[in-house]
């Protein structure tokens, strides 16, 4: 009797400056293509009342976040509001392993450090505002940021957009529905090659 092979999950990573709308691409790209899932992260935050073990995170202790830290097992980690995130490296080849594809919200560093992990099964899609003064508009549009606050992201995203041409593929958010119709095609061919 001769064994079905399972086709290898794959990757597909989004990294943007905050406030160019990839969340909103990503929900959209999702609701589309049903062959994808979002990435689960590890956190140390306590777990909130309806949230799943493996669904909404991974709650780790403060310590065994540390310890996987020592031990490599992240693609990348963040520390930040009083607790550790990051994506876990073991639970990520699971997935993949079992033929599924992923979505990851990844910051630039993050996204290259996965590309790195795996060159043949990751997809690196950057999205790029039409402009600073745009970027800067839609923040301020957001009413959640304050003058200093602005001025980080503003900083942080400058030195996001050095690293753009680092990605598979660059995407300019001037138009929402052409952005995700890009998108949608880049993922689509791109899990179409096997």
């Amino acid at each position: 009797m001769i064994e079905e092979r399972r086709q290898q999950g794959k990757l597909i990573v989004f990294s943007a400056p905050s406030g160019t709308g990839k969340s909103t691409i990503a929900k959209l790209v999702l609701d589309r293509l049903q062959n994808i899932r979002f990435s689960v992260s590890a956190t140390t935050r306590q777990q909130r009342s309806g949230e799943q073990e493996g669904v909404n995170y991974y709650f780790l202790t403060k310590e065994d976040f540390e310890e996987k830290i020592r031990q490599g097992g992240f693609i990348e980690h963040e520390f930040f509001f009083g607790n550790h995130y990051g994506t876990l490296l073991d639970k990520t080849r699971e997935v993949i392993d079992r033929g599924t594809h992923i979505l990851l919200d990844l910051d630039v560093k993050g996204a290259l450090n996965l590309k790195r992990l795996f060159p043949d099964d990751s997809l690196l899609l950057f999205f790029r505002p039409p402009s600073m003064e745009v970027l800067q508009q839609r923040l301020k549009g957001r009413e959640s940021e304050n003058e200093e606050s602005l001025k980080v992201r503003l900083e942080r995203a400058r030195l996001e957009l050095d690293y753009a041409d680092r990605f598979d593929e660059v995407i300019v958010n001037d138009n929402l529905d052409k952005a995700v119709d890009t998108v949608t095609g880049l993922i689509s061919k791109f899990l179409s090659n096997t």
